[in-house]
């Protein structure tokens, strides 16, 4: 057992703790009100012994993207001079609980060695792992260069834009690794890009008995429906490269429209997610799909047609410096839960696509189990296995100590 392990290991009742009372300050986004918990991150970071720098987000840029407050943390800690700078990234933000649940989502109850909350597992579970993991090389006299950095942020949900992106814009980090919230069983070297937009049809509303008087704008946006989801027979015969990765999808998550059920509907919105595989450009991505729209809208005349870029997420890819980071993880990985852990790409996409954006080389892994369903994230009964949490913290850990080592 190496230091590190020794000190997590009789250490681990106080990282439960702290994660339980980071579960039990709720961050359900939207609304999107996370300073608090920020706030109180810091105050626990500091009983721990952290410096803590805290960069609030101008409540104006908050607003405009659809939230309510945002600070964003940073811990940094220096071993030594020489040696590379290491960020650790996790988000505090999450979907709200939704109903069935068993457990409180905010109780951070424990049942069976599994700790139960929204954001037990997506990831304040992360918050955790990589506090402790920078505790553990703090108290463990191994001789380290280099420094280590805690990047705690709160609108992954959003997009990032006003966490990662906001400070890596502002110059506030820089660092020379990454290594970004994700789950134990396998470490994540690229993710899909994500382009959502609004698309709005208006027409012309009109009594119900006088249907000709009116241009029906739900009828038009039922033969965009039809349009859009025959597109994703096209979108499966492109296939990525990437394990773990399939094809590009096509989503319609919400429809809104008409004022009553006797009249005509005048206007109708609709919001779309088209998720782009790390093979594909993000530009030539929205073109065909903004051509699909206007081909669809003009099959029906009278309509006017608005198309609003709600997000363009980019996908991340791996980048040859990461080759070092990667390569410990998986070593220390497999050594802790022996077993092999192999480098898959995910469907999802997260803020570390703004850190390869810039060129810093990355991998996503942190506490949990093998899959997102396996967690329940983002779903009643989101937990987390303690056992994973300590393994994984004990995997963190290893790996920045090698990457530090004098």
């Amino acid at each position: 057992m190496s230091q590190t392990d020794t000190w997590i290991a009789s250490h681990f009742d106080e990282l439960v703790r702290f994660l339980q009372q980071l579960v039990r300050i709720p961050t359900d986004t939207p609304p999107g009100n996370n300073a608090p918990h920020a706030e109180r991150t810091a105050e626990l970071l500091a009983e721990l012994g952290f410096a803590v720098e805290k960069h609030a987000v101008p409540a104006a840029d908050v607003q405009a993207a659809g939230l309510q407050s945002i600070t964003n943390l940073i811990v940094r800690h220096r071993f030594g001079d020489g040696g590379p700078t290491i960020a650790l990234n996790a988000h505090g933000d999450v979907v709200p609980p939704g109903e069935g649940w068993t457990h409180d989502p905010y109780g951070a109850e424990i049942v069976d060695g599994r700790l139960y909350g929204r954001a037990a597992a997506v990831s304040k579970s992360d918050f955790a792992t990589y506090t402790f993991a920078l505790l553990a090389l703090k108290n463990s006299g191994l001789p380290l260069k280099g420094a280590v950095e805690l990047h705690f942020t709160y609108d992954e949900e959003f997009g990032g834009e006003l966490g990662p992106g906001r400070l890596l814009s502002q110059g506030l980090t820089r660092p020379d690794f990454l290594i970004a919230a994700g789950f134990s069983y396998q470490v994540v070297t690229a993710h899909n890009g994500c382009l959502q937009m609004e698309v709005t049809l208006s027409g012309q509303a009109s009594h119900a008995a006088y249907p000709g008087t009116g241009i029906d704008a739900l009828q038009a946006a039922n033969k965009l429906l039809t349009a859009l989801y025959a597109h994703n027979e096209v979108l499966k015969t492109r296939r990525s490269k990437v394990p773990g990765i399939t094809h590009p999808y096509l989503n319609v998550g919400r429809i809104e429209g008409g004022s009553n059920t006797n009249v005509v509907p005048g206007k109708v919105a609709l919001k779309l997610d088209r998720r782009m595989i790390p093979e594909e450009n993000p530009a030539e991505v929205e073109a065909e799909v903004r051509a699909l729209i206007e081909a669809a809208v003009a099959q029906s005349p009278g309509v006017k047609l608005e198309i609003r870029r709600l997000l363009l997420a980019r996908s991340m890819k791996p980048l040859p410096g990461a080759a070092p980071l990667v390569a410990a993880l998986q070593r220390h990985g497999e050594a802790v839960f022996g077993e092999p852990i192999p480098t898959s790409g995910t469907p999802l996409y997260t803020d570390v696509r703004l850190y390869t954006a810039q060129g810093i080389p990355a991998a996503i892994y942190g506490a949990g189990p093998r899959t997102v369903l396996e967690s329940n994230a983002k779903r009643a009964d989101e937990h987390l296995a303690l056992e994973d949490l300590r393994r994984a913290t004990q995997v963190v850990a290893r790996t920045l100590a090698d990457l530090l080592a004098r």
